[in-house]
């Protein structure tokens, strides 16, 4: 990795720690503490939500149509979500002792609040449970999948990938053949590092 990359990211690590600063100074704003994982308003706010939440009669009048019709096929998804959850859960609690990779947590990546909104009712909390559960099988999926190619294959691709995982940036530059199994030897060496740490202390942006 040349200097100049390095360099850009820890200008990416420092601009991820001041999103998470400026998050925080929302959620002052907003009234709202964290409490472990449960969210907490302040009763002035959570007086203010509950006016606010739209009841189930005005509520199916104002859904559009069109959310109708495709309901059945957003929620049809439920059950290949569920197996891929499970199939992905399994390869990595089968796989990854083998490897020498830490097994990813899933509570990092599924995040279920917002049915402490008093302003939504609970058919609009019903649709953020199931999104938060899709978003997070995917971010949870995806760190499976992003430790398992650090392992086997950590080079870039010759063209631009939208959406990379964060351990893509630091893999090998497409066609950097020079010492490519003994650079391989030191991701997976990195892999076992992370697998050793204390729980809470894994970084991906190593």
């Amino acid at each position: 990795m040349n200097n100049r990359v390095r360099k850009l990211l820890l200008q990416i690590t420092a601009l991820e720690d001041e999103l998470n600063e400026a998050l925080k100074e929302q959620g002052d704003r907003l009234r709202y503490q964290m409490q472990g994982r449960r969210v907490v308003f302040e009763q002035t706010i959570k007086a203010a939500h509950r006016r606010a939440k739209q009841n189930l009669f005005r509520w199916f009048l104002s859904v559009r149509p069109q959310n109708y019709l495709t309901m059945p096929v957003i929620y049809g998804m439920a059950a290949p979500m569920v197996i891929f959850d499970l199939c992905v859960t399994l390869y990595q609690y089968l796989c990854f002792p083998v490897y020498g990779v830490g097994r990813v947590k899933r509570g990092d990546y599924f995040v279920m609040d917002h049915q402490h909104l008093a302003y939504l009712n609970i058919i609009e909390k019903a649709h953020c449970l199931y999104c938060a559960y899709a978003v997070g099988l995917l971010a949870y999926a995806g760190e499976i999948t992003a430790r398992t190619e650090q392992y086997f294959c950590p080079i870039k691709h010759a063209c631009k990938v939208l959406g990379a995982h964060s351990r893509y940036a630091r893999f090998l530059e497409y066609g950097e053949a020079e010492d490519f199994h003994a650079k391989l030897e030191t991701y997976r060496s990195q892999l076992a590092a992370e697998a050793t740490r204390p729980s809470g202390t894994e970084d991906n942006k190593h």
